[in-house]
């Protein structure tokens, strides 16, 4: 038995506003939709659109739209290409792309180090979309992933206001929108936002003003439509003293408002909004496949609250022995909130996360765990176990040993180092490890390319070979996110992909 826990767990368990109990069809593991869930649902990037927060006096929801919907412009549904696909960072220096809110924005993104091997930047631009729409009041927009960015610029085919309407109509055709849709869409962007002077002085000519808003709200709600409807709008793509550059006044005019006269609907402007903003964020070139949309926490085990309920964690080993047939077992250490964003707060989501610490006998190992969460009321227990296969540990022959693994910080503030204890099974003349590195760029400007850093092991003296395992150190100061750990020993090679450094925990050492 290693002196250290090999092994650590946690079951999410939600309780839902209307209470419905079910358990979710979600096939673990799955990196990507896992991952994605973990950012829709209690990522960090949502702190900067809560609340519809002002910058540049406009909001940092309207400066995260206007991107997207630049970036995704680029689509051509005639041969495939371009769409969402993170091009607009190759982009900036275009007229079409004018204002400091695409650099800032692009900065937000990659400032939270949410890229990672399979999670493209394009994919936080359309999270970045999603969320600054619910920031705003707006509509939930269902989470697909799975985008692949380009490595260079698009074609410059993004709407520009002084375009006459048959340009426009073209333009938006070519992204896969009818006349019809092309009308709401920009009735739903330009709920947001405005026009900044400085970046457009032919549409807003007083210099005095900075910003002309679309609407008298920063909100996402109807006023962009009843203002235009009731003729009192200030918005100066609509009544702008230059004719040629009214696009708003042709576009919402163009089927004699009728439209604009069935977005008043809140209802119906909301619904409108979330499925035409879904398709706009799943434009992607052809050759790429997202998945299935995200629409509820399905990485969560969903029941009523119970304040009563014990779920204890079970395993096998990989022997086949040393494990009763019900499984090895060790009940949860108390329970531990869940922070859910804007998105869980929308929807009603409230859950507890149950961890468990669990020592595995380093011989025997484990093959598989699964869950009984016991309500105590007299009901069956419930057995979570992933589709009837349960929770499949694949290989126990290289992983990270969190536990000897160290973060040092100085001043109980300042990161400088992190020192990873590897572990690798076979004996130390033998054996030999090393860890390729994903680190997100660290660059203030775009392209925003991350790091692949690959670096050969060297065994830990401070902790001596036990239990048939074999201890590697590396330290860091890059901060990597993600890491692809191969061990070597003379039973073959193993590599074990995608370890996340961003869930796990490592015990800190202060320098003061």
């Amino acid at each position: 038995m290693l002196s250290q826990p090999l092994f650590a767990q946690a079951l999410i368990v939600c309780a839902l506003s209307d209470l419905v109990r079910s358990l979710s069809t979600f096939q673990w593991p799955n990196p990507l939709l896992s991952y994605a869930d973990r950012q829709l649902y209690e990522g960090p990037l949502q702190g900067f659109a809560k609340g519809c927060p002002p910058r540049d006096n406009t909001t940092i929801p309207a400066q995260w739209l206007r991107i997207a919907y630049h970036d995704m412009s680029t689509h051509n549904v005639d041969d495939g290409t371009g769409g969402l696909d993170a091009s607009i960072q190759y982009e900036l220096d275009r007229s079409q792309n004018v204002g400091e809110g695409m650099l800032t924005s692009l900065t937000d993104f990659n400032g939270f180090r949410i890229m990672s091997p399979f999670f493209a930047l394009a994919d936080v631009i359309a999270l970045g979309a999603i969320l600054a729409v619910a920031g705003c009041g707006g509509p939930f927009i269902p989470f697909s992933v799975g985008r692949v960015d380009a490595t260079e610029a698009g074609p410059p085919t993004v709407p520009e206001p002084q375009q006459d309407l048959a340009s426009h109509i073209e333009s938006f055709r070519r992204q896969g929108f009818t006349p019809t849709e092309m009308i709401a869409l920009v009735a739903c962007g330009h709920t947001l936002g405005g026009v900044r002077q400085v970046d457009f002085p032919l549409i807003v000519t007083d210099s005095s003003t900075v910003l002309q808003t679309f609407d008298t709200t920063p909100a996402f709600d109807t006023a962009v439509v009843s203002e235009y409807l009731q003729n009192t709008t200030q918005n100066p793509l609509v009544i702008g003293p230059n004719v040629t550059t009214r696009s708003d006044f042709r576009i919402f005019s163009s089927d004699g408002n009728a439209t604009m006269q069935s977005l008043l609907s809140p209802i119906n402007f909301n619904q409108t909004c979330s499925s035409l903003f879904e398709r706009m964020l799943n434009t992607v070139p052809s050759n790429v496949n997202l998945t299935d949309p995200i629409t509820e926490p399905f990485d969560y085990l969903v029941m009523n609250d119970n304040p009563s309920r014990t779920v204890t964690l079970l395993w096998a080993d990989r022997q086949g022995s040393f494990c009763p047939p019900a499984g090895c077992s060790q009940q949860s250490n108390g329970t531990q909130s869940v922070l859910f964003t804007i998105i869980g707060q929308m929807q009603g989501v409230t859950a507890l996360r149950y961890p468990f610490n669990a020592t595995i006998n380093a011989t025997s190992s484990i093959s598989k765990f699964w869950f009984e969460v016991n309500e105590n009321d007299g009901s069956e227990p419930i057995i979570v176990d992933n589709g009837g296969v349960g929770f499949v540990i694949e290989q126990d022959s290289v992983f990270v040993d969190i536990g000897r693994s160290e973060h040092i910080s100085v001043d109980t503030a300042v990161e400088v180092d992190e020192f990873l204890t590897l572990v690798v099974r076979g004996d130390s003349a033998s054996a030999s490890a090393s860890v390729t590195s994903f680190t997100p760029s660290l660059s203030g400007t775009p392209p925003f390319t991350p790091t692949l850093n690959k670096t050969d092991l060297q065994l830990d003296p401070s902790n001596p070979p036990e239990g048939g395992y074999t201890f590697f150190t590396m330290n860091t100061t890059l901060l990597p996110t993600f890491l692809d750990i191969t061990g070597t020993s003379s039973s073959g090679t193993v590599t074990q992909k995608n370890f996340d450094m961003t869930v796990v925990n490592f015990p800190f050492i202060f320098i003061s």
